[in-house]
């Protein structure tokens, strides 16, 4: 089993920033990649950004130009540098990491519990 635990998230005004953390923890022999998602009030949980490995990474529609995700696999956490922040990037975000237990352990996806990031003056 693989645990998440997230970090960073609160309440910031409209073009501030914020800097999400997730570390990774438990049977873990590897990690595909690991990635961050957001779900507003009302949505669907949306692709923000994820990061491969060996450090390929793809954005979300939502994220290019002001988000950017960066991984230490030494130490199995993913970050999220959010900037010019707006209010409609109020949401829930999670952290996403697909990894497997072992060498013959299919990859399963994991989840975060999700912390709130609030933008508003």
């Amino acid at each position: 089993q693989v645990q998440l635990v997230e970090s960073g998230g609160g309440l910031v005004q409209p073009g501030g920033s914020l800097r999400l953390a997730c570390a990774a923890s438990g049977s873990i022999f590897s990690i595909t990649y690991m990635g961050w998602y957001r779900q507003a009030p009302g949505k669907e949980r949306e692709l923000l950004a994820i990061i491969t490995t060996g450090v390929g990474t793809r954005y979300g529609d939502l994220a290019k130009g002001r988000f950017t995700i960066s991984r230490d696999n030494t130490k199995n956490t993913v970050n999220l540098q959010m900037n010019s922040l707006k209010p409609e990037d109020t949401a829930v975000y999670y952290c996403n990491v697909r990894a497997r237990a072992t060498y013959s352990s299919p990859f399963i996806d994991y989840w975060g519990q999700g912390t709130q990031v609030t933008v508003s003056s």
